[in-house]
């Protein structure tokens, strides 16, 4: 039963946190102008650095591991300009036209059946 189960939890799973990246994501609106994503970076670069040196500092106190010391928290260092032209706009474009591709697609799939079913 237990073997049944796990394929559909994991999707399930996979399935809440990629929903909860993407409201996120629209929450904080980064799809919108490159200068709302910019300072979202910038401040990721601000917060995210010393929240996890003092995690990792917390760890090492509660389970007893040693970590070696860093003299201060690493540096994010994210080239937003390349990144936004580069990336984000193509995968948004390709999504903004995943569905009339997909209805030209399953058009021609149809046309083509019905062609070779005759």
């Amino acid at each position: 039963m237990v073997t049944r189960a796990w394929p559909l939890m994991r999707f399930l799973i996979k399935g809440s946190v990629a929903g909860g990246a993407v409201y996120l994501v629209y929450d904080q609106e980064l799809l919108g102008p490159s200068d709302k994503s910019e300072a979202a970076l910038r401040k990721a670069e601000e917060i995210v650095p010393p929240a996890m040196y003092q995690f990792g500092q917390y760890v090492c106190q509660q389970t007893g591991l040693q970590m070696p010391q860093l003299p201060e928290p690493p540096k994010l260092n994210f080239p937003v300009r390349e990144f936004w032209n580069s990336g984000i706009i193509t995968v948004m474009s390709a999504l903004s036209m995943a569905p009339t591709k997909a209805c030209e697609y399953s058009k021609e799939g149809w046309e083509y059946l019905k062609e070779h079913a005759k």
